[in-house]
């Protein structure tokens, strides 16, 4: 696949981080990895970072023993860092820009303005008895106020749980009932897409069955009435008047717990996944500093959401950590219009734009009339996250939205990895659509042979993706289970970090984590969606499940997909083998493909692929949590679907 040179310069605009070329990155690479890094990480943890009390052992700990620490002796809080200090420096600068459901209720938020918000909030908890090390559950939609949420509990020491507020009932009574917190904060009600959410009532109904849960701290975002615990619900308003507008922070080890963040497990429990204070906070910082070419004056928009790992580390702490204005954006991409996250760029100045391929997908199919009409020459780089992005979309993109004029970055990482792992940087890597090229600093990718275990060396490999090298913002274990932890991401390749995810690596030294097969895929007219897993019992088996005919499938002669005969899928099949084969490389050509009408997914969209990986591996009677999915009839359709097919070949 060809590849695309980093975006030429514009006039005007700042010189990036890392440049001019891919061998500046690798001499600053190579200076991050390992022992004798010490010294760059402890001068870049000093420069990035302000640290009450300095330290002195820069890591300590290994794969194999499941002890990884940074920045041991230090001591500095996470809210300071990401309030504090501009809000003493530059008080009136935009913090937040607010991008409410609708449009005209939107505002942008100081530094001075958070600053009092987050002390009077740290207050309010205050009074609840909430001090250093206890945990605080957050059920907030997508307001600016969910920032200072985040950061009252850290500016205590507290941990904060946050949990996507749009799971179930059931989901949010299980993650409160495992971090056993005593308050929750919420709304009264949810905004998005022109509807409402009844937010409160949700808690309502989670918070019976947990009884340890003594004040719930409600936020008036609509105003309607909403059913009322007395003595336990407080609104937020009210009590934020009755304290003190300052709160002095708590300082805390580099090693302190900062958040618990879930995520769905293959064994029924979802995972607690723990990120501690200085390692996280210089990962989300140095991330966003360098994948985005972030700069002081810079106006960023991340358009996730703060119940995922994307938005803790892009919308909060990565972007206030480093004292830049950051968005909040409650809206959907289609409403009022499609032409919505385009607008919000042209209105604020957006200089750095961050949304998932699935969003980019979307607006792509309704045309790029709704993007043509707005002023988009603010944007210097424009990213995706959760998934590869497919060659048509990336495309499209880089035309329509960049105009020619950006650098794109695919980002790979993980809820466990806390910060962004492998990615193209801004002014010094050409990109490849749906690559992910490069490992950030202080990463080391290997791909290994998933049989034996071995590395696998050089190019043209694929295999399962480990990282090798320890890198701060790792999380430290699983709330009250660390023994998961270890035989999560440790035991599977004794001295590496298991990913759970596959890899290919090119001709060219590029990583394509598997996803780039669904990239592959997703070019052929025929394909709507894919996923890919792997089996643990071949070396070089995936499936692809949900290869749909949505997308006209009539343009190569294909009927409705409640028509398809055999003889259909098998041509189809035997195409799409020759597509990867052609857009990736022969190495990179799947040896299973199912196609099924549709996938497992979030309400959110993000697919489960957990749940495929389960139904390939023989495990369907063991599919875990499935109380986020937002179909679950699909699951047995699939599973029906894989065993007749396994029977059959």
């Amino acid at each position: 696949m060809s590849t695309y040179p980093v975006a030429p310069r514009v006039q005007g605009n700042p010189t990036p981080h890392v440049g001019p070329n891919r061998e500046a990155y690798e001499k600053l690479h190579l200076e991050t990895l390992g022992r004798q890094s010490d010294a760059w990480w402890a001068k870049t943890a000093r420069e990035t970072l302000y640290w009450h009390r300095d330290f002195t052992t820069v890591r300590h700990g290994s794969f194999e023993n499941g002890d990884i620490a940074w920045f041991l002796e230090g001591a500095l809080n996470a809210s300071y860092n990401c309030v504090d200090r501009w809000a003493f420096k530059h008080p009136e600068k935009t913090a937040i820009i607010y991008e409410a459901d609708e449009p005209g209720d939107s505002k942008e938020i100081s530094y001075g303005e958070l600053f009092v918000e987050v002390c009077k909030i740290a207050n309010v908890l205050k009074s609840f008895g909430i001090k250093k090390g206890d945990t605080v559950s957050i059920y907030l939609p997508m307001t600016w106020q969910a920032a200072a949420a985040f950061l009252a509990c850290a500016r205590l020491g507290a941990i904060h749980s946050v949990v996507f507020a749009g799971f179930s009932a059931e989901s949010l009574r299980d993650r409160v009932l495992d971090c056993e917190c005593t308050v929750v904060i919420t709304t009264d009600e949810g905004k998005r897409g022109g509807k409402t959410i009844a937010t409160k009532a949700i808690v309502d109904s989670a918070l019976k069955e947990c009884p340890k849960v003594k004040h719930v701290l409600v936020l008036k975002r609509t105003g309607k009435e909403v059913p009322w615990t007395p003595g336990r619900d407080k609104w937020w308003h009210e009590e934020s008047i009755k304290v003190p507008a300052y709160c002095a922070p708590e300082i805390v080890s580099s090693e302190d717990p900062l958040f618990i963040l879930y995520t769905s497990g293959s064994t029924g429990k979802p995972k607690g996944v723990v990120h501690t204070t200085g390692g996280y906070l210089l990962g989300a910082a140095l991330s966003v500093k360098y994948v985005f070419d972030l700069h002081p004056n810079d106006r960023f928009a991340c358009m996730a959401d703060i119940g995922w790992i994307t938005g803790h580390s892009y919308i909060i702490y990565g972007p206030l950590a480093n004292g830049v204005t950051t968005t909040v954006f409650e809206s959907t991409p289609v409403y009022p219009t499609p032409s919505r996250y385009w607008e919000t760029v042209d209105k604020y100045k957006i200089t750095q734009f961050y949304t998932s391929p699935t969003a980019i997908r979307l607006l792509r199919r309704l045309g790029e009339q709704h993007v043509r009409k707005y002023d988009l020459s603010s944007v210097r780089v424009l990213g995706t996250v959760g998934e590869p992005i497919n060659s048509e979309a990336w495309l499209w993109y880089n035309e329509h939205v960049g105009r020619g004029q950006c650098a794109i970055v695919d980002t790979w990482w993980q809820t466990e990895t806390g910060s962004i792992m492998i990615t193209p940087l801004p002014g010094a890597i050409p990109t490849k659509p749906g690559s992910a090229t490069v490992p950030f600093f202080g990463v080391k990718p290997a791909i290994l042979d998933a049989t034996v275990g071995s590395e696998l060396q050089g190019n043209n490999v694929e295999g399962a993706l480990v990282l090798q090298n320890p890198w701060p913002s790792i999380a430290r274990t699983i709330w009250r289970d660390h023994k998961r932890y270890l035989e999560t991401y440790m035991r599977p390749y004794p001295g590496s970090f298991y990913t759970g995810d596959g890899a290919t690596r090119d001709e060219d030294g590029y990583i394509w984590v598997k996803g780039a097969l669904t990239s592959a895929l997703i070019l052929h007219p025929g394909v709507a969606e894919t996923a890919a897993v792997g089996t643990a019992d071949e070396q070089r088996s995936f499936s692809f499940p949900n290869v749909c005919f949505s997308n006209n499938p009539t343009s190569l002669g294909y009927p409705e997909n409640s028509n398809i005969t055999k003889d259909d899928n098998t041509a189809l099949v035997r195409e799409l083998v020759l597509q990867v084969r052609k857009v990736i490389g022969p190495f990179a050509a799947p040896k299973k493909i199912h196609l099924v009408p549709d996938l497992p997914k979030t309400r959110s969209g993000k697919i489960m692929r957990r749940i495929l990986r389960k139904i390939v591996a023989g495990e369907g009677d063991q599919l875990g949590d499935l109380s986020t999915i937002a179909e679950p009839s699909i699951v047995d359709i699939i599973k029906a679907k894989f065993a007749a097919e396994t029977r059959n070949s």
